[in-house]
């Protein structure tokens, strides 16, 4: 009796602890590639449309406008410079904490898009110095919320890394050194596979992520030696896929061409992945499928779907048109970027009084030694407290709706394909 009972009551342990984990999402529960097109869980295409949370963590000198100051490592040294270190750190935690809310998720979602494209640095993920911490730093807490926000208001969402170990482009936007020394790293190499490694481990069950976007804009044009690094391209990229589907096999991987998202030649292998796809940008030309014909043209070829990822920064006339274009070729789209100061953007910041005067002159200033440095600095509690002020402003509640450019993102009338 003794036995008996002593098997029931394990049995019922078992049993409740069964009950008691979640199961784990089927394939069909993740957004697919399928031919030219991505299909949601329940059969329906996806077409993407929505915008880019551009500049929050990895900040761009144009957004807080800067010009000479302009990738995430001259942006902080100059605020160090500026204030020290320790209100250096304050600032950018503030800033990480107001940029991106839930009202952002919950406003971006009533516009009618239906994703978001999320650009990240790698160092999110790293014990280097970033953004105000030396360690632990808070890469899977920030996007865990943005994950919670857009699972909460029907949104999907793409991981993008815009900053890889190394450099993948050679120019600001990279936060490298000028050059994309990723390509001949052996151990940025290791390092970029095994942050996108814990990604995907991290995130393998999460349905609203589309996919992993594994580099932004690879190999700018500037080099010598750029047709022997666009032969590197792929083989990364498929050191980088077959890293993650060890952990993850359900996500969509995303691959974006050299040359800003714009060449394609060196990519022969197409379909080394059965659920992959491959992403472009534009932010001028003519806004006619002509003028984006080596994209339609390498979408038909592969049978793969195209999306851009980026697109912006011009007239809303020109972005109303490039969105029908866009529309009538089957390529969904991204805008760039979501909020920044000014205008070209759905939301924009309110620079503080004396802002271009105290901080965008110092930052423009040159401080190529300590003493060009003293010179330059302002008084150190002005700049705090206007860098508080930027970072205040930077709350949804405190930005300005910019409804003319919305309406040319063709996102309100289609908010019926909400996820």
């Amino acid at each position: 009796m003794i036995r008996r009972l002593s098997t029931y009551v394990a049995t019922l342990a078992l049993m409740v602890a069964c009950v008691g984990e979640p199961s784990s999402p089927k394939s069909t529960d993740f957004v697919r590639v399928d031919g030219p097109n991505l299909v949601k869980p329940d059969g329906t295409k996806l077409y993407i449309q929505g915008t880019n949370l551009g500049n929050w963590l990895n900040p761009e000198g144009y957004m807080f406008g800067f010009s000479k100051t302009n990738s995430p490592w001259m942006i902080d040294l100059m605020l160090k410079q500026l204030v020290g270190p320790d209100a250096t750190a304050e600032f950018w935690s503030k800033f990480k904490d107001n940029y991106i809310t839930r009202a952002d998720i919950e406003f971006i979602s009533q516009q009618g898009a239906n994703t978001i494209r999320l650009p990240f640095n790698y160092k999110l993920f790293t014990n280097e110095d970033y953004m105000g911490l030396h360690n632990n730093q808070d890469g899977f807490k920030r996007i865990d919320q943005v994950v919670k926000w857009c699972k909460e208001f029907g949104l999907y969402l793409i991981l993008d890394m815009h900053d890889c170990p190394g450099g993948q482009t050679g120019d600001n936007i990279d936060d490298s050194y000028g050059y994309p020394w990723l390509f001949e790293s052996n151990e940025s190499q290791l390092l970029f596979c095994d942050i996108w490694k814990q990604i995907a481990s991290h995130y393998k069950n999460e349905t609203t992520i589309l996919g992993y976007e594994l580099m932004n804009e690879p190999i700018a044009p500037y080099f010598e030696n750029k047709d022997t690094l666009y032969t590197l391209l792929q083989p990364l990229y498929k050191k980088a896929v077959a890293t993650i589907r060890e952990v993850d096999t359900n996500h969509v991987i995303l691959l974006g061409g050299a040359h800003w998202n714009s060449f394609f030649f060196m990519f022969d292998d197409w379909k080394f992945d059965n659920n992959i796809m491959y992403t472009c940008h534009r932010y001028g030309g003519d806004a006619t499928a002509e003028a984006i014909k080596t994209y339609i043209d390498f979408r038909d070829k592969t049978n793969l779907p195209m999306y851009m990822g980026e697109i912006g920064h011009n007239t809303n006339e020109w972005q109303a048109q490039f969105v029908e274009v866009m529309k009538q070729n089957n390529i969904g789209y991204t805008f760039w970027p979501y909020k920044k100061i000014g205008n070209s953007c759905m939301v924009g910041i309110e620079r503080p009084a004396e802002w271009d005067s105290v901080i965008v002159k110092f930052a423009e200033t040159s401080r190529n030694s300590y003493s060009e440095w003293r010179k330059a600095c302002p008084n150190q509690d002005v700049a705090k407290q206007l860098l508080m002020q930027f970072a205040d402003n930077s709350k949804f509640e405190k930005c300005t709706t910019q409804g003319d450019y919305i309406s040319s993102m063709g996102l309100k009338e289609n908010k019926q394909n909400e996820k």
